[in-house]
């Protein structure tokens, strides 16, 4: 690869000052999206409003942010250098600490919006808050509250924003001293420990519906009991590192979190805009609510590391959008929903175990080799030495897998002669590619620039997504009795 730019090249081609069309552009956003939240708390608005409102602001806010404080995060030591770059200068690194930072002020700035006019104004006198006055407008929508939650709600909504600070702190704390995996593992386990008390007082539901046909031997219902906390505890593990996972070219991690998010959101919408109230409204809009402002966020960082990226996001970002997932999905009631989700990050965490727990050499950087030659990226390869070859198991498991076009491997024969004087042939294993869904990819489409490869894998991710909601919501009628868009119980 040739030789990086200087530290000072960079200040020169990262301009750190917003152009006059971004600044009259998001000025003008944040302005109207002022009108709009003053206008919702004064008024009697929706929530929902006010929440789309404030998600626009965080954009302005995030975009304007990431770019005046570039310089000051390279001087603090957070930069790195693009790999996938003939000449690559010095880049703000840990930009996801500054999305984190907006997102959480939004939340909490939105707490009155949603519980204000529940707690006080809609108590008898304000000062009696014990006593809730069931007004007539309200209950003329057939108890169908879109725009007020119930104020018990608001510990679930504090729930959420601890176990949030608490993953910031960990993603952060990753950026400055590299935490070795096994000890950063359990963390998420441990931040999901408020939202798993929250679930207990709010819902304590640990039953799953059984699939029609084995309902005659299980029945309907099959409760898990504690179990099902240690299922939600290895959700909100799964995917803070399984978005962290699935990283190493300019966009994917935010990329691919933003289609996550909207998906989620459109998931949601299927639930408020049913003809008919839903006893899930309040989990989907308990949902809408901390997905809007991490939408926000997370386009306006796009902006700026989307390919060629003039920052990275570090993995703050992907720690906190996981936990963002986790929290929406465990305290919305969805888990399994979401889990379709994010299929294409279970597979790559499958697929990628082989390195991880070992028993395949893992390099500390995975991601798609740079070819400066050809400015395509190449499958990243680890190499194996003759004293160092795999296991005979996992020798014909990786040529199994070079067979099924799941791997490349590159091998040599060499001939062996027994105590018997009998000649047989060993296969030599000289290198094999990374196992990583990106590295795949290029198995199989071959070398590709690196927007393109970004491109496809969102659009790969945006395919698998769709297809899973298809399956939660139609295909998931052959074994279950009914869809939970339209009935009662768990989803």
């Amino acid at each position: 690869m040739a030789p990086s730019a200087s530290s000072s090249s960079s200040s020169a081609s990262s301009p750190t000052s917003l152009s006059r069309t971004e600044t009259l552009s998001l000025a003008s956003l944040s302005a109207a999206s002022l009108a709009i939240l003053l206008n919702t708390l004064h008024g009697d608005g929706e929530p929902l409003i006010a929440s789309l409102a404030l998600s626009l602001a965080a954009f302005s806010l995030c975009y304007a942010m990431i770019r005046w404080l570039g310089p000051t995060f390279i001087k603090a030591g957070f930069r790195g250098r693009d790999l996938g770059k003939v000449n690559s200068a010095e880049l703000p690194e840990c930009m996801g600490a500054v999305c984190a930072a907006v997102y959480l002020i939004a939340v909490i700035v939105f707490i009155p919006f949603p519980f204000y006019k529940d707690i006080v104004a809609a108590t008898s006198g304000g000062g009696n808050r014990d006593v809730v006055v069931e007004m007539e407008r309200y209950a003329n929508q057939g108890g169908r509250f879109l725009h007020r939650f119930p104020h018990n709600k608001l510990a679930s909504y504090l729930g959420a924003i601890i176990s949030l600070q608490t993953i910031a702190l960990l993603g952060i704390g990753d950026d400055l001293f590299d935490i070795r995996w096994r000890h950063k593992w359990w963390i998420p386990g441990i931040a999901s420990i408020p939202l798993l008390v929250v679930y207990f007082v709010d819902f304590d539901v640990t039953s799953i519906v059984i699939p029609l046909p084995l309902q005659p031997l299980l029945g309907e219902l099959f409760d898990l009991g504690p179990l099902y906390y240690a299922y939600m505890a290895c959700v909100a593990m799964f995917c803070p590192q399984s978005i962290n996972m699935l990283a190493g070219i300019n966009g994917i991690e935010v990329s691919q979190c933003l289609v996550v998010s909207l998906l989620i959101a459109f998931n949601d919408c299927l639930y408020l805009f049913t003809p008919y109230p839903h006893p899930a409204t309040d989990s989907h809009l308990f949902s809408l609510y901390l997905l809007l402002p991490w939408i926000g966020v997370s386009a306006a960082l796009l902006c700026h590391n989307w390919y060629p990226a003039r920052v990275f996001v570090g993995d703050t970002y992907c720690y906190f959008s996981g936990m963002v997932f986790a929290v929406v999905g465990i305290l919305g009631h969805f888990s399994k929903t979401l889990g379709l989700l994010l299929v294409p990050q279970l597979f790559n965490f499958l697929y990628s175990t082989p390195q991880i727990f070992g028993l395949v050499p893992c390099p500390r950087h995975r991601l798609p080799k740079f070819n400066a030659r050809t400015g395509l990226l190449e499958p990243s390869v680890t190499p194996w030495t003759p004293d160092r070859q795999p296991h005979p198991l996992v020798a014909r498991a990786l040529l199994l897998l070079h067979r099924m076009r799941l791997l490349r491997a590159t091998t040599t024969a060499t001939t062996t002669v027994d105590s018997s004087n009998e000649k047989g042939s060993t296969t030599i294993f000289v290198e094999t590619t990374n196992l990583t869904l990106l590295n795949l990819w290029l198995v199989w489409r071959g070398p590709l620039k690196e927007n393109r490869l970004a491109w496809e894998v969102t659009l790969l991710q945006l395919g698998v997504g769709l297809f899973g909601l298809f399956v939660r919501h139609k295909l998931a009628l052959l074994v279950f009795k009914e869809d939970n868009w339209g009935s009662t119980g768990q989803h």
